[in-house]
């Protein structure tokens, strides 16, 4: 503990003079760092239009009121393929995540020095880039529709559950993997009665708590064109129709409150 001596008396002190002074230059320069992005940001806002803003949402929320619920009967096919495209992205996410979730694990990959790495690799690409951006790509290359957002909730679900699913694996009981060994059995029977079983329930519950989020997803991909009800929300701001936007996003809240529920049903369930 850090003591300073005045006259004959010692007191304690929290911290010494250089970890006082590395705390102050750290403060200085996140003040320098706040006061350059206010800058930055200064040059490239227009606050006469941030003036003008409450008066701007005021008069579109007046806009959406009251909800054109007669626009209802035309947003249940879009809504159904919201659904598809999260179900259906989820599922086919599943096929590479778990033979690469069990090539990145320490513990079941075959070469920690080479393969890992590439498995690694794939989960971070993954991860690291956004559905919207997959979106994005997907449809210039397949065209607007279904598949593209299918595709893109793929891509994006890979890195998530690869990630979930590995982590779980590394953490299991390896005693049990050790007893079965001990029988004499083989790698796969190793790891159809040591691993597998322990890693099951963390494998549903990941499995689960992605599509919910895929339900989220898949309704902002539709804004570029990859199908769903995002794609009936990007009509409807485009033609400035507030009635039928203010109905899209009471629909699209019903239908996250009620996915959040299943899901959290469903993992109460398996786990």
């Amino acid at each position: 503990m850090p003591v300073q001596h005045i006259g004959t008396k010692k007191v304690w002190q929290r911290r010494t003079h250089g970890d006082r002074f590395r705390i102050w230059a750290l403060q200085l320069v996140l003040v320098v760092l706040f006061l350059l992005a206010w800058r930055l940001m200064n040059e490239n806002t227009m606050w006469i239009f941030v003036q003008d803003a409450p008066r701007q949402a005021v008069d579109i929320g007046g806009r959406m009121l009251p909800p054109r619920w007669s626009y209802m009967e035309r947003l249940w096919i879009p809504l159904w393929d919201t659904l598809n495209i999260a179900t259906l992205g989820t599922l086919l996410a599943l096929l590479p995540a778990v033979p690469i979730a069990f090539l990145a694990a320490r513990n079941t990959t075959p070469s920690v020095r080479f393969i890992r790495p590439v498995a690694l690799l794939v989960i971070v690409g993954s991860r690291s880039i956004n559905s919207l951006i997959w979106a994005l790509l997907l449809v210039a290359i397949l065209g607007p529709g279904l598949l593209a957002g299918i595709i893109a909730i793929a891509f994006r679900s890979i890195g998530f559950i690869g990630k979930l699913l590995y982590e779980a694996i590394e953490e299991i009981d390896i005693s049990q993997v050790e007893a079965i060994t001990a029988t004499g059995a083989s790698p796969a029977q190793v790891l159809e009665f040591a691993i597998v079983p322990q890693v099951l329930p963390a494998f549903a519950g990941i499995t689960v708590f992605r599509w919910d989020i895929n339900i989220r997803e898949s309704t902002v991909i539709g804004l570029v064109g990859a199908g769903g009800i995002g794609l009936e929300l990007s009509h409807s701001l485009n033609t400035l129709a507030w009635p039928q936007v203010s109905l899209i996003f009471l629909v699209i809240l019903g239908t996250v409150v009620i996915s959040e529920w299943v899901s959290a049903r469903a993992r109460h369930a398996m786990i």
